[in-house]
């Protein structure tokens, strides 16, 4: 066997997802609010022009890293709303976000090359590292500072054998956007140190509330050239099942990660494919779901914050709640099972992110608005039960 691979740790979301939907085939009263995914339907027009396709008999290869006017239409998005100018030889469609992170650090990392993340992280960073035989080095961040970046934290843990940094904004777990002066120290490292690329997730920047807007790295003049961003459908347009995504990458990072691509999966489902470049005719259908994700961010975490122990950021961008929880002296995943024995209620434990400092849970309000009502309730019921022990 690959030992690798082997020793690698199962995902916790897929775990605890799996978990939910057996408990509700003999319990159906369990609320599930482990996964990332939304419960809106992909919009008709989408499903539609895939359809269209496939019965037209466009069920062939698409030889290539993605329709042409898929990726220009990738291109056109990545250049107006976001500042990113690459090139659209250099933009390649991916069975989703996920495998675009794969191919671009199996692209960059040699074995032993370190990778900085910022911590806590989505949970398939550090096993994607260790496939392709590299190092990851976690950037702990504060959550009494909100999980602010910081120089210092930067600083404290790269060294001469730094080969990347991925950074996640919106993020996934806590629901934090990149502020101006972060990303303002985000360029300055990068300068500081010319041996090191730059992976850029930004999967959620559709979801951001508030009046702000998302920042994309690669849109710094200075540093452009060692930016890798990654983005997709499922989150924006509802796509998870379609397994939509896509990688845009200088040159350098491109040209190998496309050799990966061509050995590994020929090419992306041109029906699909069809129905993706609807996706950005969306924008109303996107806007509508964003909305709901702001009302349920704030009866939800407004509900938790009402609790005694309690303390729920409210978050910028994404669709997660990160809980914090100083009650009946319990860690992250004693009180997952606490909520779920009591409450009924599957959330992640921080600990799955690497928030060891604090006793902390992830629990996804993209699901139906009676769900985390009715979740808020029993998630009460049940700490106010503890309290009274």
């Amino acid at each position: 066997m690959n030992h690798r691979i082997e020793s690698m740790k199962p995902s916790a979301s897929m775990v605890l997802m799996a978990r939910a939907k057996e408990m509700q085939k003999t319990d159906p009263t369990v609320i599930g609010l482990a996964g990332g995914e939304p419960d809106f339907p992909t919009p008709d027009r989408i499903s539609m022009a895939a359809i269209r396709s496939l019965t037209e008999g466009y069920t062939h290869y698409v030889v290539g890293p993605g329709l042409p006017e898929l990726r220009q239409a990738i291109q056109k998005k990545l250049r107006e709303e976001n500042g990113l100018d690459y090139d659209v030889n250099c933009i390649m469609v991916t069975p989703g976000g996920k495998n675009a992170i794969y191919l671009a650090v199996q692209a960059i990392l040699n074995e032993g090359d370190e990778v900085m993340v910022l911590d806590p992280a989505w949970v398939s960073y550090e096993p994607i590292i260790q496939a392709a035989g590299g190092v990851t080095v976690k950037v702990k961040l504060d959550y009494q500072q909100d999980y602010r970046i910081t120089a210092e934290a930067l600083e404290a843990v790269c060294t001469d054998k730094t080969r990347l940094i991925i950074i996640n904004y919106p993020n996934n777990p806590t629901g934090r956007i990149l502020h101006k002066d972060e990303a303002d120290i985000l360029e300055a490292f990068m300068l500081r140190h010319p041996q090191v690329y730059m992976l850029s997730d930004e999967v959620y920047e559709k979801l951001v509330y508030d009046g702000a807007k998302s920042i994309s790295m690669g849109a710094y003049p200075s540093i452009h050239d060692r930016v890798a961003t990654m983005n997709g459908f499922s989150k924006s347009a509802a796509m998870t099942g379609w397994r939509m995504g896509y990688l845009a990458a200088p040159k350098a990072i491109y040209d190998v990660a496309y050799k990966l691509y061509q050995h590994s999966l020929s090419c992306m489902s041109g029906f699909l494919q069809k129905g993706a470049v609807e996706a950005f005719s969306c924008e109303y259908e996107t806007e509508q779901m964003r909305k709901t994700y702001a009302y349920r961010r704030d009866m939800f975490t407004g509900a938790l914050n009402k609790i005694p122990g309690v303390r729920c950021l409210k978050p910028e961008g994404a669709f997660y709640a990160w809980v914090f929880f100083d009650i009946g002296g319990m860690d992250s995943t004693q009180m997952c099972e606490y909520l779920l024995e009591n409450a009924g209620v599957v959330g992640m434990p921080g600990s799955a992110y690497g928030e060891e400092t604090a006793c902390c849970m992830r629990f996804s309000f993209a699901n139906a608005t009676e769900d985390l009502e009715r979740a808020a309730r029993k998630i009460t019921d049940a700490l106010l039960k503890l309290q009274q022990k």
